[in-house]
């Protein structure tokens, strides 16, 4: 039956209605004047020139917030690191390396992987497309990845090749940091046998050096700052021989909740810290 106006019902959704839009509309505001006081602290503070960002928590946040399909979260998260990347530009960040797909993750069965792969390559794609300022590079194995979507990643990090004026963006994808090291190992022996240098020689003059200059991320300078999402407080092997100095902020929501204001107060966390690089 429906209701008459005199039983008050639809007056009362309407009230309810209203508080709610007041409630969201006072928080954005509060949040907006929040961000411009951290904006205004860090005013001639020491900004990262390069973060990395783990974006853990995609999942998670999918189910509770009730999404059927967890992969939403994922969506989401890709959106996410649109907003992040503008961030970084406004705050004069110059490096952003984002962990989306480690070599652990490539063994989710094909229904939760075959999604995730395409979601990254549809966010590096939208990256890449002509009016985007970043600059992208693929650092991990692309060759453990499925060939039609390596090559829609190359494809995307070819595109943006001469771009200038925002962030390098290294997409961390197929990444493992030891599988990195072992790479990198292994491209030196190369590098060497085919010089000619005896493994006793190499061994005379070997330096840490000669890892670095065989990374993915070589000629990048090393990450001053790591954000990790979710809660989680472990590096679960992102940029194990680049994080020797980094600084960590580690934050309690889901990737998919990550705003601006938690972007500017990691920012500020990484402002406040004396960096001693073990000195």
């Amino acid at each position: 039956m429906a209701c008459s106006p005199g039983n008050g019902i639809p007056n009362r959704d309407a009230s309810l209605r209203s508080l709610l839009w007041q409630v969201m509309t006072l928080r954005d505001v509060v949040y907006s004047v929040y961000e411009r006081r951290l904006t205004a602290k860090l005013a001639g503070k020491p900004v990262p020139r390069h973060v990395g960002v783990m974006c853990d928590g995609n999942r998670r946040w999918a189910r509770e917030m009730g999404f059927v399909d967890p992969n939403d979260g994922h969506r989401v998260g890709a959106e996410r690191i649109k907003e992040l990347l503008r961030w970084c530009d406004a705050a004069g960040v110059g490096h952003v390396t984002l962990w989306l797909l480690s070599t652990d993750n490539l063994t989710r069965p094909a229904a939760q992987l075959d999604p995730l792969l395409q979601i990254i390559e549809d966010l590096t794609l939208e990256l890449a497309e002509e009016g985007n300022p970043w600059r992208l590079r693929m650092v991990g194995a692309l060759d453990v990845l499925p060939a039609p979507h390596a090559a829609g990643l190359k494809a995307a990090e070819e595109r943006t090749r001469d771009r200038v004026g925002g962030a390098q963006v290294n997409i961390a994808v197929g990444y493992g940091g030891r599988r990195e090291i072992a790479d990198a190992v292994r491209s030196l022996l190369h590098q060497h046998a085919k010089a000619g240098t005896s493994i006793e020689q190499l061994a005379e003059t070997f330096d840490v050096e000669h890892i670095t200059e065989h990374l993915y991320t070589r000629g990048l300078p090393d990450p001053d700052l790591i954000i990790r999402t979710s809660g989680e407080q472990r590096m679960s092997g992102f940029l194990l021989w680049q994080s020797v100095h980094s600084e960590f902020y580690f934050c309690e929501l889901n990737w998919p909740e990550f705003r601006r204001v938690d972007f500017l107060r990691a920012l500020r966390s990484y402002a406040t810290r004396q960096r001693r690089f073990g000195i």
